[in-house]
């Protein structure tokens, strides 16, 4: 009896196998597939993984939506800040301190030694000038060998007194706290210089004397020719400067060691607006004499007569034409050299040096005349 064909011999060699039907997906999305042991495929989704949920998006966008969470509105969603050309577009920001138990040392802990942006003086003669105006100190730091100085012993124990700190250290630390430059062994920190009003100098200059001079500087930015012009009219005996707050650099601490010590009793009185300042002088009876190459007279035949006001510019663009308007007279040093100018604090010392030389002469010829007539009335009066 011949065996049962088996339901897989149904059909014959060599012919197709029969055609599962797949169920049809939606057009645009595969719908997911896996394989069992028999070799069929099975259509079922597959099944979620542990710890994740399987999503199901419907063909319908707004279906998937939850009301109960708001849509963010376009335009006010925040973006990742890209850089353009290696060069970041995103502002500086300081990251804002999180409170936790961490400890974190502020910049006073970690360089106690002075503050962030001191204001520092250095050099013998002008730490010495500010001991002895007894102008206020917080802290002086220099070598030991300074310290028992007949010039610094006395003085030191005053500021000492006074609340100053007076510190002890190698040449090393001290080149580190003077920003390696010459200290001459000795730095201080002080207060912030105090500039003056325009009216006190004015006040002061005339209680002074009766033909005061007073500089004005336009467009100065070297401190080093700031110092030495201060040094120059404190040590003829001029009685104040002028400057502006813009374009022209202000009293630091370079300032400060040029000058050698003259700005402890030179005052210095700082303006919004120069040439405002200047008619404010001539309606104090000042005459304003500025210095330039051009269509100026030479500084010999000027006439420097009463209160004098003398302005200098910078050695490179000289005086502006706005300051130049607001000038009386103009004057110039006359040049026989190859030398198309000369340094801002040069010619400044060269202008008032001429002032005062007229002045001293005026006077010299004035006691000449006193005591030759003294001298002619005691003659007569022994006859």
């Amino acid at each position: 009896m011949a065996a049962k064909p088996s339901s897989s011999s149904n059909f014959k060699a060599g012919t197709k196998s029969a055609r599962v039907d797949r169920p049809k997906s939606k057009r645009g999305v595969r719908s997911p597939q896996r394989h069992t042991s028999g070799g069929e495929q099975d259509y079922r989704p597959h099944r979620a993984k542990p710890g994740k949920k399987l999503v199901q998006r419907s063909a319908d966008p707004t279906s998937a939506e939850r009301p109960d969470r708001p849509k963010p509105a376009r335009g006010k969603r925040e973006r990742p800040v890209l850089s353009h050309r290696g060069t970041s577009l995103a502002p500086a920001i300081v990251p804002q301190a999180i409170e936790s138990n961490l400890t974190i040392e502020s910049s006073a802990e970690v360089n106690s030694d002075f503050d962030t942006n001191p204001d520092l003086i250095y050099g013998r003669h002008s730490v010495l000038a500010a001991l002895e105006s007894q102008r206020p100190l917080h802290r002086v730091w220099l070598l030991t060998k300074l310290r028992y100085d007949p010039r610094f012993h006395t003085l030191l124990g005053q500021a000492k007194a006074n609340g100053a700190v007076i510190d002890e250290v190698d040449p090393r630390r001290l080149d580190q706290i003077a920003g390696n430059v010459n200290h001459q062994g000795i730095v201080a920190q002080v207060a912030p210089y105090a500039y003056q009003e325009l009216q006190h100098l004015i006040e002061q200059a005339k209680a002074k004397t009766d033909q005061p001079i007073i500089l004005a500087i336009d467009g100065i930015t070297d401190p080093h020719n700031l110092g030495a012009i201060i040094r120059t009219a404190e040590a003829l005996g001029a009685q104040g400067l002028v400057l502006p707050q813009r374009r022209t650099v202000g009293v630091t601490s370079t300032v400060a060691k040029v000058a050698a010590g003259a700005l402890e009793t030179f005052p210095v009185a700082r303006v919004v607006n120069l040439g405002r300042a200047l008619e404010e002088l001539k309606e104090a009876g000042f005459w304003i004499f500025g210095t330039a190459a051009e269509g100026s007279q030479p500084v010999h035949t000027a006439a420097f007569e009463g209160p004098i006001v003398l302005v200098i510019g910078s050695e490179g663009d000289g005086l502006s034409l706005l300051i130049q308007r607001h000038c009386d007279v103009l004057v110039s040093i006359p040049l026989q050299g190859n030398t198309p100018s000369l340094n801002a604090s040069v010619a400044a010392g060269m202008v008032l040096y001429e002032i005062f030389r007229r002045r001293w002469a005026s006077i010299l010829s004035v006691d000449t005349f006193q005591n030759k007539s003294s001298k002619g009335i005691k003659r007569l009066e022994t006859f």
